[in-house]
């Protein structure tokens, strides 16, 4: 092969005279089909508009010539090992030398000649910029009816809810950004979610993002595409509640630890009856559980966004910031240890009452309500006590 397949690194250490203003960035594993005609288009994009750029073929392992041909039409292949959408992206950007990068689809369904519009935005100051499918137009037979009508509203949707994003097709893989704001997003997903986290850590860094109309028209491949609905959907959605432990685990835990408190108090002084349905010990127990399961949520929420932060995976939270101050390490050991106590002295309650009964056999319906209060206040300032020294050390870590 000639010398324009290069490494990422190899890639980026041309000569600074070379460097374009944009680079379109194509993820290839297997595309000789639709390839050829996605660099004609850009080129000839390129022409008519007078953009000075460069085409990036980020090789994902192809084993259909698809390196040869893009390197036989003029464009620089980045040849990416770790396989993967998001690794394959990763490794043609990182090869890519212009200030502005458009990542798009080499599968023949993106309109390239729509990159001047992007560049555009990115030259007014956008940070990153997105395509919208939805109302620039959907030709027939270009998405099935699964993405179009459930898949990419339920995804957009999520995002609007967890991430407060403006984004109206999270899912578009026509996109531009600045060089600059995709490192400072520093991604780390290399499937298929790696759309989902450029936009997330976006929204979340508070960048401009615009959006541009474009047109979605049906691939030009024999063979079925690389995309697995159902697999790549769950990942997608996995990526999107772990990076929200606020729906993931704080909103369920609160109102589980809530409801489980509120009907463990009701239940305390006695059975109650219901509609001819008497709740008893039994329900008390498993309120009691329902308590402690939201609570553990509710602190592993918490732990989870610290760490988020101190990994460089989310950006700093100002409320995090002021919670930090309030709940302080002795603070929480404090609060720990006395729900020790408490939970200690209503057990030394049950034993008193055990023993005025002679160590003999009791009711358990008045006994179980001391050992339960007993075991959910030990239980709880237990998790308080470990998960505030675990919070110190990661805060020692944030320091």
């Amino acid at each position: 092969m000639g010398n324009s397949i290069l490494t990422a690194d190899q890639s980026a250490a041309r000569h600074h005279s070379e460097k374009p203003e944009v680079s379109v960035v194509l993820p290839c594993l297997n595309e000789a089909e639709t390839l050829p005609a996605c660099i004609r288009q850009i080129q000839e994009m390129f022409a008519r508009s007078g953009l000075k750029g460069e085409v990036v073929v980020g090789d994902n392992g192809s084993t259909d010539g698809s390196p040869e041909i893009a390197e036989n039409m003029g464009a620089r292949v980045v040849l990416v090992p770790r396989k993967g959408y998001g690794s394959a992206l990763m490794g043609g950007i990182a090869g890519a030398l212009a200030d502005y990068i458009v990542m798009g689809d080499a599968d023949g369904s993106y309109d390239f000649r729509d990159v001047p519009k992007f560049v555009a935005q990115l030259r007014s100051g956008a940070d990153l910029v997105m395509g919208n499918r939805f109302s620039g137009g959907i030709k027939p037979g270009s998405m099935p009816p699964l993405h179009r009508y459930f898949g990419n509203p339920v995804m957009t949707g999520l995002n609007r809810l967890f991430f407060k994003s403006e984004c109206g097709d999270s899912q578009c893989g026509l996109r531009a950004f600045t060089k600059q704001a995709y490192d400072r997003m520093d991604l780390r997903t290399t499937g298929m979610e790696f759309a989902s986290e450029m936009l997330v850590k976006a929204t979340l860094f508070r960048m401009r993002v615009d959006e541009i109309p474009t047109t979605l028209s049906p691939d030009g491949r024999s063979r079925p595409p690389h995309l697995r609905s159902w697999r790549d959907g769950w990942r997608h959605l996995r990526f999107l509640l772990m990076y929200s432990p606020r729906w993931l685990f704080l909103y369920p835990g609160i109102t589980l630890m809530l409801v489980g408190s509120a009907l463990a108090v009701w239940l305390l002084p006695g059975p109650r009856r219901v509609h001819g349905v008497e709740f008893d010990i039994h329900t008390l127990l498993y309120a009691v559980v329902g308590a402690l399961v939201g609570f553990q949520c509710v602190l592993f929420a918490f732990l989870a966004k610290v760490f988020a932060i101190t990994a460089g995976l989310l950006p700093e939270d100002p409320q995090l910031a002021k919670l930090f101050r309030v709940f302080t390490l002795e603070g929480g050991l404090a609060v720990g240890i006395s729900m020790l106590i408490a939970g200690v002295g209503c057990a030394l309650y049950s034993v008193f009452l055990w023993n005025a009964h002679g160590f003999g056999a009791m009711n358990p319906l008045s006994l179980m309500r001391v050992v339960a209060c007993a075991v959910g206040l030990i239980l709880m300032g237990v998790q308080v006590t470990l998960y505030s020294l675990f919070a110190s050390i990661l805060g020692l870590a944030r320091k």
